[in-house]
């Protein structure tokens, strides 16, 4: 098969991976910089550019579209839908599970567990708003926020008043969740192929930290999950219609409650931590699925 592999640095661990996964079964890789690809799109032939010459001819794609940049390389991945070429993760879904809001209102809708959380836009909602959330401490994100970054725990009723003011104050748009402290500052990254959860880590957020990302100094260690977080894991990734997704779970009072769903889950971390040869399953998973046109949206969405 000849599959594109989107993604700005080739080196990256991810993507070095991916790459020896896929050549080592015999496969034709080519790493296209998605914000180098540009696209006809008024032609009745979809066609994409990238340094002068068309891509044309592959059989998959493999999106790692860093969410700095999701609007535009979504756009290139709806192209090469629309050419009928094989996703790994489709656009629609990607923008679905790159949007806090969104993925938790259609989580929420399918009775998936979730934190507790509130959403408002005016400084005078935020007493009651806070309430609604269980009252302090709890967590404030940035919606456009990623790798722990805008993250903010507030301890008091006034820290989260003010915390909340200040983003307000620049415009930004926020969730405010409630902080599950049972947790102990670990979350369950579960990662997810084709319907099943491959692997499992257990992060843990280091000394004087809340935040589990292992970018903020959090460590990985292998754990097993229960049927339930399975069960969870699958069908949070099926909800946000992702082939392959990192869902990240926390162990709460009431059960294990869904914090995000990842479209571009990192491997080092888990392959480390698990001792599994997480890319060959993702290219073995396309090796199944990749059919010309085998497109839930057909890059309609």
């Amino acid at each position: 098969m000849k599959i594109v592999l989107l993604s700005r640095n080739k080196n990256l661990y991810s993507s070095r991976r991916l790459i020896e996964a896929a050549e080592a079964r015999g496969h034709e890789v080519k790493v296209v910089d998605v914000l180098r690809a540009y696209m006809n799109i008024a032609s009745h032939k979809p066609t994409i550019h990238y340094k002068g010459e068309p891509l044309e001819g592959f059989d998959a794609v493999i999106p790692r579209i860093g969410a700095s940049v999701t609007f535009y390389g979504a756009s290139v991945l709806r192209q090469f839908e629309m050419m009928g070429v094989y996703p790994l993760n489709e656009s629609v879904a990607i923008t679905r599970s790159r949007d806090k809001l969104r993925s938790l209102q259609l989580l929420s809708r399918k009775g998936i567990g979730l934190p507790l959380t509130g959403f408002a836009n005016r400084p005078d909602d935020i007493k009651d708003m806070i309430k609604m959330v269980g009252g302090a401490p709890l967590v404030v994100k940035l919606l456009e926020g990623t790798q722990g970054i805008g993250v903010v725990l507030a301890e008091t009723q006034k820290a989260a008043e003010s915390v909340i003011e200040g983003f307000m104050g620049v415009k930004a748009n926020i969730l405010v969740q409630e902080y599950i402290k049972e947790a102990g500052g670990a979350d369950i990254r579960c990662l997810v192929i084709g319907g099943k959860v491959v692997a499992a880590m257990k992060r843990q957020a280091a000394a004087g930290e809340f935040r589990s990302n292992l970018h903020r100094g959090g460590s990985a260690t292998l754990i097993r999950i229960t049927p339930e977080e399975r069960s969870t894991a699958v069908r949070a990734a099926k909800i946000m219609g992702l082939n392959v997704a990192g869902v990240d779970l926390l162990r709460s009072n009431h059960g294990p409650v869904v914090m995000e769903v990842n479209s571009s889950p990192g491997l080092e971390g888990i392959e480390t931590s698990t001792g599994k040869d997480i890319a060959t399953q993702i290219i073995e998973h396309i090796e199944k699925n990749a059919k010309v046109g085998n497109t839930k949206t057909r890059g309609q969405g």
